[in-house]
C-alpha cells in the first residue's frame, strides 16, 4: 500500500481526490485541511507521498512544503491553479523541492476531476517512488535561514568549472538549409524544472550553440519559467511563443500545451510553436522536437540530452539521433528524480554518455568542443 496524504482546504477537493485514490485499491489515505494538520500527519502517518494545495488558510502550501523538506523530506506533488500567480507559486515550490504539480481544475470541479483522473494517478504513483535530491534539501535550508534573517537574496545554483568552449564555425546543416553551428536538444518532464535550474546556469556566456528545451509544462507556466531561468543564467532564456531564429547564446523554452519544432527559413533556422499533436502524449513533445531537428540538421552537429521525467517521450528520436551520428547524454539513475525518460534512452541503447546531473553541463561542453574539432 502507498501511504498518501492529501492536504487541501476545499472539502470538495479532498473528497474527490480521496475517492480517486481509494478506487485504485492500493493507497492508504489520510487528509488534512491546512498546513498545520498536514505537518502533524507527516509526523504521525509518515506518508510516502503528499499532495499539497498551494493556497490554504493559516500555513500556506509553500510554507508547509519548506517545513516538510527541512524536517522530513519526502515526495510532494503540488495542487495549483493555472493563473500567473499560481504558476509563480508552483515554480517556487519546485525550487523548494516539490517533485511535480497538478493543475487544479477550473469550472465544474467534479466534472473536470474525472478527466484528470488518469494523469492524477500517474503523477502521484511516479512521485511515490521519486528520489528527493540532497542538494535541493540543502538549498532549502540555506533559503530558510536567509528568509529568517529578513534578506531577500536568493542563492544561485552552485557551478562546476566546465571545460573552455571552443569557437565553432557554421556547419552541420543539410543541403539547401541555412547555416547554423549546431544545436543542443534537451528533454525533461517530472523534476525537470529543478534539474534545468542546476544544469543551464553552468553554461558560460560564450556557449556557441543555441539550446532548445522541451519541458512538459502547461502554457501558463513556461513564460514565467523562462523568465526565472533568465535571471539565473549567463545565456539569454526565452519562451518560444512565436517563430524565432535560433541563435548562439540563447536558450529556447518550448511553449507549454503546444509542441516546439525546428524549421528552415531563408534567413536561418527557426524554432516555432505548433499545435500539440494528439499522437504524442506529452507536450511540448521531446520526440517531435528531436525528429524535426533531424529533418533539417546534420545529426553530427546535434547533442541530445535526456533528463528526469516519467514515461518515454523522446527516447526513440534520441536513439535515432545517436545512430545517425549525433551525441546523446542521459541523466544517471543516481541523480534523476524520476528515471523514466533517461532510463528508457539507456535501455534502448540510445545513450552515449550517462552522467549524474552535476556533470551534465560539462559533458555538453565537451561534446560541443568535440564537434568543433571534427
Amino acid at each position: 500500500m502507498i501511504r498518501l496524504l492529501i492536504a487541501d482546504d476545499s472539502a470538495l477537493m479532498r473528497k474527490l481526490l480521496e475517492g480517486i485514490f481509494t478506487a485504485e485499491g492500493d493507497f492508504d489515505i489520510r487528509t488534512a485541511r491546512n498546513g498545520n494538520e498536514a505537518l502533524e500527519l507527516v509526523r504521525a502517518f509518515d506518508p510516502q507521498v503528499v499532495t499539497l494545495d498551494v493556497q490554504m488558510p493559516g500555513m500556506d502550501g509553500l510554507t508547509c512544503l519548506s517545513r516538510i523538506m527541512i524536517e522530513a523530506p519526502r515526495p510532494v506533488v503540488m495542487i495549483s491553479s493555472l493563473t500567473a500567480e499560481g504558476a509563480e507559486a508552483t515554480l517556487e515550490a519546485i525550487e523548494l523541492g516539490a517533485v511535480d504539480f497538478i493543475a487544479k481544475p477550473g469550472g465544474a470541479v467534479s466534472l473536470e476531476i474525472d478527466r484528470l483522473r488518469p494523469l492524477l494517478v500517474e503523477k502521484v504513483r511516479a512521485a511515490s517512488g521519486a528520489r528527493i535530491r540532497r542538494t535541493l534539501r540543502l538549498t532549502e535550508r540555506v533559503r530558510h535561514q536567509i528568509r529568517g534573517a529578513g534578506l531577500a537574496s536568493r542563492p544561485r545554483p552552485s557551478r562546476v568549472s566546465p571545460s573552455p568552449v571552443a569557437k565553432i564555425g557554421k556547419v552541420g546543416m543539410k543541403p539547401g538549409s541555412a547555416t547554423l553551428p549546431g544545436l543542443v536538444l534537451i528533454g525533461t518532464s517530472t523534476g525537470g524544472p529543478a534539474a534545468l535550474d542546476i544544469v543551464l546556469p553552468q553554461l558560460p556566456a560564450d556557449f556557441p550553440w543555441p539550446i532548445l528545451v522541451a519541458q512538459h509544462l502547461p502554457a501558463s507556466f513556461t513564460g514565467p519559467f523562462a523568465k526565472r531561468l533568465n535571471r539565473e543564467c549567463d545565456l539569454d532564456v526565452v519562451e518560444v511563443n512565436r517563430p524565432m531564429p535560433l541563435k548562439p547564446g540563447t536558450i529556447y523554452i518550448g511553449k507549454g500545451d503546444a509542441d516546439v519544432m525546428v524549421a528552415p527559413r531563408a534567413a536561418g533556422v527557426i524554432a516555432m510553436p505548433v499545435p500539440a499533436k494528439g499522437s504524442y502524449l506529452w507536450h511540448p513533445s521531446v520526440e517531435r522536437m528531436v525528429a524535426s531537428a533531424l529533418d533539417h540538421l546534420e545529426a553530427s552537429h546535434l547533442v541530445g540530452v535526456m533528463m528526469t521525467g516519467m514515461g518515454n517521450d523522446g527516447a526513440e528520436a534520441m536513439k535515432r539521433l545517436r545512430l545517425t551520428g549525433g551525441r546523446t547524454i542521459a541523466e544517471a539513475e543516481s541523480s534523476a528524480i524520476v528515471w523514466g525518460m533517461p532510463g528508457e534512452l539507456v535501455k534502448n541503447g540510445g545513450a552515449e554518455a550517462v552522467r549524474p546531473l552535476e556533470d551534465i553541463a560539462e559533458t555538453i561542453i565537451e561534446m560541443v568542443n568535440s564537434c568543433a574539432a571534427n
